[in-house]
């Protein structure tokens, strides 16, 4: 008999050996409002199939959590995928990106329907698969023996990134005579995912997913024509390089090819920011409506502060004087910030920006004032001012960064006219293959351990902690205007993952395994594990990615 001790109810039962997390839910009691997806087992997740053999301390978990949210996405993935090859022979499944609260998902071979043909059929046929609750069945072989498999099933997106995995062993996974790969748990089977949609989107489909907070609806909806243009664009750049997913990377890398990703992939950007900087000098030059300020927004960890110094430096060669401030230097004192629910201070709020003042300092800027700009002290918690003055003339262009930036209350008394506005984020273009998508959340949390890290501002347990607070802030705070962009630039790179795998993976490696932030810290190791490793010694001194890793030639102020 085993000792398991279940979170969930605070209880230690005797199981028997070699039960599965199915049959130890069934002994312990407890208030299920959503159904039970997956679990917890000394800190890593597991699907409701694995068997216990020692001891184990076990949560279940339900849709509201991170992980479980993972497990039921990749099953649904995967009864997709195979209804796509039910219906129709021989075409290609690419499940992209993430868009509109679901994933954006594209069907190559398909060219004498409709795509509300085609979805049609697909929702008929995922639908049943799902009421015939179908299992789904792990397989552990040799690594050869798999990738001989989909060889054979043509599935060289799979071939490449097991070849450069550097595996011994590989799991596999099965759903009827449907044979797929997916790098985490799925759920015991296809009856458990009740709750989805699929709809045609563009020259696609989406697949929408349950709400997190009430996993028995779906997440409302949202056009994002902007932002699924840059996903858009990123995929033709890495076009230009014939690369689509890690198991390319990884064999141009191994071909000694990894220097000239990175070397193209900066100069894509920069190309992209001297675009931008091009259009920016243009509305400026109008002599009826000027531009006059320049606002730039992004989530945590996207690289606002490395690119507005590059932005400047563009504007500076298109004959204009930039000059930056920052929402944060205008943040309320520390004793009048918003607080959470739970009492910890809310940063992230829009009400922690003194919004009137910023605002009124920024029209007596653009009415010709010298203006006296405060700078905060993150130390003392207090606003400060040091003397800093700022005065536009006719060749000024203002930069204000910040989380909030394109809130339009912020700026609500300039005229629009005189406002152009930019969102930056990491949005990811690559994936590990056709069917696993790489969400833009983890290139962003890995982007922020490693720097919080380095700074010693933070450990990367504490970091993990934090990035649900920071997530939920964003939903609330910064995604509802990102599509009021002007541009969106995407600041993530191609190789990026194969850089930040040398910093993170020993920083990772610190966060205890008696810890809940665990869970995340080995999920995002077994992750890294997909990409060869690249030096970072190739990185330029003003890439993004050095407002991360360390090594930039600009000056940080925080």
């Amino acid at each position: 008999m085993l000792k398991i001790f279940c979170k969930n109810t605070g209880e230690t039962k005797d199981i028997n050996d070699g039960s599965t997390l199915l049959e130890v839910l069934s002994e312990f009691s407890f208030e299920k409002p959503f159904p039970i997806i997956s679990a917890k087992v000394n800190n890593v997740s597991q699907g409701l199939k694995f068997r216990v053999y020692h001891n184990r301390d076990i949560e279940f978990l339900d849709l509201r959590d991170a992980s479980a949210q993972r497990v039921y996405v990749r099953s649904l993935c995967f009864v997709l995928s195979k209804a796509v090859h039910d219906t129709y022979k021989g075409v290609k499944l690419h499940i992209e990106h993430p868009i509109s609260n679901g994933l954006f998902c594209r069907i190559d071979g398909v060219s004498d329907e409709t795509i509300e043909s085609v979805v049609d059929k697909l929702r008929q046929r995922m639908q049943e698969i799902i009421d015939s609750k179908i299992a789904f069945h792990r397989h552990e072989v040799h690594s050869e023996e798999a990738i001989e498999m989909f060889r054979q099933c043509g599935a060289t997106d799979k071939t490449r990134l097991l070849e450069t995995s550097g595996q011994v062993y590989t799991d596999y996974y099965t759903l009827d005579d449907f044979v797929d790969y997916y790098y985490g748990r799925l759920v015991p089977d296809s009856g458990y995912l009740q709750v989805y949609g699929l709809e045609p989107y563009q020259n696609g489909f989406i697949l929408q997913l349950p709400d997190t907070t009430d996993p028995t609806h779906l997440a409302k909806s949202m056009l994002q024509p902007r932002t699924i243009e840059t996903f858009a664009e990123a995929r033709r750049w890495n076009n230009i390089m014939h690369l689509s997913t890690v198991g390319d990377v990884n064999r141009a890398c191994l071909d000694g090819n990894a220097s000239q990703l990175i070397q193209v992939s900066e100069a894509l950007q920069e190309k992209k920011i001297v675009q931008i900087a091009e259009e920016i000098s243009r509305r400026h030059a109008d002599t009826e409506h000027p531009l006059r300020v320049v606002l730039v927004s992004g989530p945590s960890s996207s690289g606002k502060t490395t690119f507005c110094k590059r932005i400047s430096i563009q504007l500076l060669a298109c004959g204009l004087q930039p000059i930056s401030i920052s929402t944060d230097d205008y943040f309320v004192n520390r004793l009048d910030t918003p607080r959470l629910p739970n009492g910890q201070f809310d940063f992230d709020n829009f009400d922690t920006v003194d919004h009137e003042m910023m605002q009124r300092d920024v029209l007596r800027m653009l009415n010709g004032e010298e203006v006296e700009v405060p700078e905060y002290n993150f130390t003392t918690g207090l606003r400060q001012y040091r003397g800093k003055r700022i005065k536009l003339d006719d060749s000024s262009v203002l930069l204000l960064e910040g989380i909030h930036a394109l809130n339009p209350y912020l700026t609500d008394r300039i005229d629009d006219k005189a406002k152009f506005r930019i969102f930056i984020s990491a949005l990811t273009s690559i994936n590990l293959d056709d069917h696993n998508v790489i969400l833009p959340t983890d290139n962003r949390l890995l982007r922020r351990i490693v720097r919080d890290y380095n700074k010693d501002a933070f450990t990367a347990q504490e970091s993990i902690r934090q990035w649900p607070n920071v997530c939920d802030a964003e939903r609330q705070w910064i995604r509802p205007y990102q599509e009021n962009a002007d541009v969106m630039f995407n600041s993530a790179l191609l190789i990026e993952f194969a850089v930040l795998r040398n910093h993170a993976e020993p920083i990772l490696q610190t966060v205890p395994k008696n810890c809940p932030e665990y869970c995340e810290a080995h999920r995002l190791m077994r992750f890294l594990n997909y990409f060869i490793p690249v030096a970072d010694k190739e990185i330029p001194p003003t890439s993004i990615m050095r407002e991360f890793l360390g090594g930039s030639s600009f000056t940080y102020n925080k």
